[in-house]
């Protein structure tokens, strides 16, 4: 149970609990008193613009190399690609970090894992799949221990195709992601192809009797 303010022991609270100590004791008197309508639109204007500029010029990913297409990401930060010129640098620790940049086959013993790392990342966070294994399960995809897609149990914003993924294909995902962390105003985002697509959202299959995953059936001939 959540105490009052004067009563809790935050240094001792969970992540999840203290989100919602703060919510509690915080946001929900502020949101009340008459700061709530100042804070609204200090958040619409010049204040939530300079927050979108800050997220979208540095997304800190996860150094989290799973197989081949982890090679190509530690070579986007040497001298020739220099991708931290983006804001793009590599972290250690979720609790730091707010892209998931998963990159390899993910198996089964994997998944949970990686869902956990997940959960660990702070909001705002997102997720990139770089490379056929990520994003499909590439030439494992008839395996019974690889997972069909990283999409079906973590929410994937950016999918970057190739086998191997390479450094330039990789800095241009990043350069999505801050594309489509600009849109978040605007709500969706417009392909090449004309289509819309969710700027607040990634993809997530639909979760099937609380499991990580919904596993593509296989049609064989």
């Amino acid at each position: 149970m959540i105490q009052r303010a004067e009563q809790a022991n935050i240094v001792g609270l969970r992540s999840k609990d203290f989100v919602q100590w703060v919510e509690q004791n915080i946001d929900a008197p502020m949101k009340r008193g008459p700061g709530g309508a100042v804070l609204k639109r200090l958040k619409a204007g010049l204040v939530g613009e300079f927050f979108n500029w800050a997220k979208r010029n540095s997304t800190w990913p996860l150094v989290f190399g799973i197989m081949c297409c982890a090679i190509e990401m530690a070579a986007t930060s040497d001298p020739r690609y220099d991708v931290e010129r983006f804001g793009v640098i590599y972290r250690s620790s979720p609790r730091q970090c707010d892209v998931l940049l998963l990159n390899g086959p993910i198996s089964l013993k994997l998944r949970p894992a990686v869902r956990r790392l997940y959960e660990q990342m702070a909001e705002p966070k997102w997720v990139i799949a770089m490379g056929e294994c990520t994003i499909c399960g590439g030439p494992y995809y008839d395996s019974y221990a690889v997972v069909k897609g990283a999409y079906t149990f973590v929410p994937t914003d950016i999918f970057i195709p190739g086998c191997p993924v390479r450094p330039e294909a990789l800095i241009d995902g990043f350069l999505k992601l801050s594309a489509k962390i600009k849109a978040e105003r605007i709500g969706w985002v417009r392909t090449k192809k004309g289509r819309l697509v969710s700027a607040r959202e990634g993809q997530l299959m639909d979760m099937v009797k609380g499991e990580y995953t919904y596993e593509v059936p296989q049609v064989r001939s």
